[in-house]
């Protein structure tokens, strides 16, 4: 491994042990056992077979909001309309899933491709906006957010709902339920959209690594100016980019809609998935394979957060607060790679 991928490695690495130290420091300073904190959160994380359920199930939407993320970074966007995305993927997964009985191989696939249609959908119009009129795509996928907010909240309570709050929950044929995971698991709520989300870091390596059109989608992302010398097609390229990260966004929401709770409800504010998927991405270096791990240790954090104050006292906003930290010093990079690279010359 040489030293750039050796770096690019150890950062995430080194921002997450720092994180965890300074962490450590905030619950002494704030009157609470660390080792009792962390204790409590890895044993609510992985302490038994439920628990590891929760954290793969919790897992599974980060997984693909950090792809989408990822996706738009890599090719030199900053798509942080993800959570709106992923809310209107949800509403047409569960969509499909209340209004057709269909045989399951047919039900299912349609549920997840109307959940990706809807979040390819919602990110072209800031795709179009940004290719052909230079708008940046961070305002307008913010403002997009609270839209998909309040318009599928409209459409749940005017559409969906009888009792004007929540769905219908799906139908069997088009839930990503699995009694065989739940099982295994003492009855936790594990679906087999983690799967999905594991197939989705491969499709997303293997398109950017492994294609022409990924090769042109990274080279708009470096340089739209040589690119468009070069004879590509900028503006289809940063439309397709936005399409594709959409799709991601679209496909976590179905995660939800099918699998973790198999309906949809009216909402008071953001899931918050989509937003930490832009953490997800960070720690994980943009990479697909990196997104798994990162995405995973979220799932945990989150998942683990919730035994801490039962066992060890506690607060739950204390996980927030090392959620921070591990950003903070992930954007702090440059630091630790100046650290890295002064130990490096020291032992030579």
């Amino acid at each position: 491994m040489n030293s750039s991928r050796l770096n690019h490695f150890l950062v995430p690495v080194l921002a997450v042990l720092l994180g965890m130290i300074v962490g450590s420091i905030v619950m002494m300073v704030s009157g609470y056992n660390p080792i009792a904190g962390y204790s409590a959160l890895l044993f609510g994380a992985f302490g038994d077979p439920y628990y590891i359920g929760e954290t793969i199930r919790q897992t599974t939407p980060y997984i693909l909001a950090g792809l989408a993320v990822a996706f738009a970074f890599r090719t030199g966007l900053f798509n942080i309309g993800v959570e709106g995305q992923l809310i209107v993927g949800w509403l047409a997964a569960v969509w499909v899933g209340v209004s057709f009985e269909l045989p399951k191989a047919i039900h299912l696939p349609l549920a997840i491709l109307a959940a990706a249609l809807a979040g390819s959908l919602w990110a072209l119009i800031p795709g179009i906006l940004k290719a052909y009129l230079k708008v940046h795509e961070v305002i307008i996928t913010i403002m997009m957010n609270y839209i998909a907010l309040h318009v599928t909240n409209a459409i749940i309570r005017s559409v969906l709902s009888e009792e004007g709050f929540k769905s219908e929950r799906v139908h069997e044929s088009a839930s990503l339920r699995s009694e065989f995971l739940e099982s295994i698991t003492y009855h936790s709520s594990v679906h087999y959209g983690i799967i999905i989300a594991i197939i989705g870091a491969v499709v997303m390596w293997f398109l950017l690594e492994k294609t022409t059109k990924g090769f042109e989608l990274r080279a708009v992302g470096f340089n739209q100016h040589a690119s468009q010398y070069a004879g590509m097609n900028v503006r289809a390229n940063i439309i397709l980019s936005m399409v594709i990260s959409g799709a991601f966004a679209g496909i976590a929401g179905a995660m939800e809609g099918l699998g973790t709770f198999g309906n949809i409800s009216v909402k008071s504010g953001f899931t918050g998935v989509g937003f930490d998927g832009i953490a997800v991405a960070l720690i994980g270096g943009n990479n697909a394979f990196g997104i798994l791990l990162s995405a995973l240790l979220f799932g945990a954090l989150k998942v683990g957060a919730l035994e801490m104050p039962s066992s060890a006292g506690v607060p739950t906003e204390l996980v927030d607060i090392i959620i921070a930290l591990i950003i903070f010093f992930v954007a702090s990079s440059y630091v630790i790679r100046l650290l890295l690279s002064r130990l490096k010359k020291g032992a030579e």
